[in-house]
């Protein structure tokens, strides 16, 4: 049975690492390189590093420096922001991604997940879908971190990226991001119940039995997580330690 893994979230506004609520990340928590090397210590499962600017601004990620933060981290690492090409993809697996997230680019161009998946295989392609509930209780996509809306269902758009290639979903609510009280289980399950691909839960993680509960209840295949590991005492190891006491699958180092 495959190993169900907790994957702290590092928001990357150059020149450091920022987090907020409801995607309004305006307060700074320390810089990158060391935060890899504490997460590097308490047993995460992977780490995902997303440039939270670099689409908006137009750049392409920063190659050089993404390069320095693969080459500390022990664990594989998912990167995002900036691109806007296979060829982007392709320079990041080449400074040592393991897989490439693409989020605002890809109501564009679709194609591009599959150009990806083809070239590179599918296991290194993260399709990330934010989304919102509106005030007639609809759900809908967003894009350029939350600020645009667009007319994309988040179960139906799941289901498009997968059919074009996509490995894996990292499904993020805006509304519960950096609010610590639970995640989106309902349109999470939604999510998992219609895919057949691992889908990261994201966005409202408060304590352990949040991330038991979008395992159990709502089927993800991974836990995303940021506010709870940096303001808090709890940690990623404690995390697996309680979702193994609820029968769910971890890896433990001994």
């Amino acid at each position: 049975m495959l190993k169900t893994r907790v994957i702290p979230t590092l928001l990357w506004k150059r020149p450091g690492l920022v987090k907020g609520i409801g995607f309004d990340s305006w307060r700074r928590v320390g810089t990158v390189l060391p935060a890899i090397k504490v997460y590097n210590m308490r047993d995460v499962d992977e780490l995902i590093l997303v440039d939270i600017n670099a689409y908006s601004e137009g750049v392409e990620p920063d190659y050089e420096e993404i390069a320095e933060f693969t080459q500390e981290s022990f664990v594989p690492m998912t990167v995002g922001g900036g691109v806007t090409d296979v060829d982007h993809f392709k320079k990041l697996l080449r400074v040592g991604a393991d897989k490439v997230a693409l989020n605002s680019v890809i109501y564009d161009k679709p194609e591009l997940i599959s150009e990806a998946a083809n070239n590179f295989g599918k296991q290194c392609v993260v399709a990330s879908i934010d989304y919102i509930k509106t005030s007639d209780g609809n759900y809908q996509c967003c894009s350029h971190s939350g600020s645009q809306i667009k007319d994309r269902h988040p179960v139906e758009w799941a289901k498009e990226l997968e059919s074009r290639g996509a490995g894996e979903i990292l499904l993020t609510s805006v509304d519960k991001d950096g609010t610590m009280e639970g995640y989106d289980y309902d349109i999470t399950k939604q999510v998992t119940e219609a895919l057949k691909i691992p889908v990261i839960a994201s966005g409202g993680a408060g304590n352990y039995e949040h991330m038991a509960k979008v395992v159990t209840d709502s089927g993800a295949a991974a836990v995303a997580a940021a506010s709870i590991f940096h303001f808090t005492e709890q940690t990623p190891l404690k995390a697996k330690e309680h979702m193994a006491t609820q029968g769910i699958p971890v890896r433990l180092i001994k």
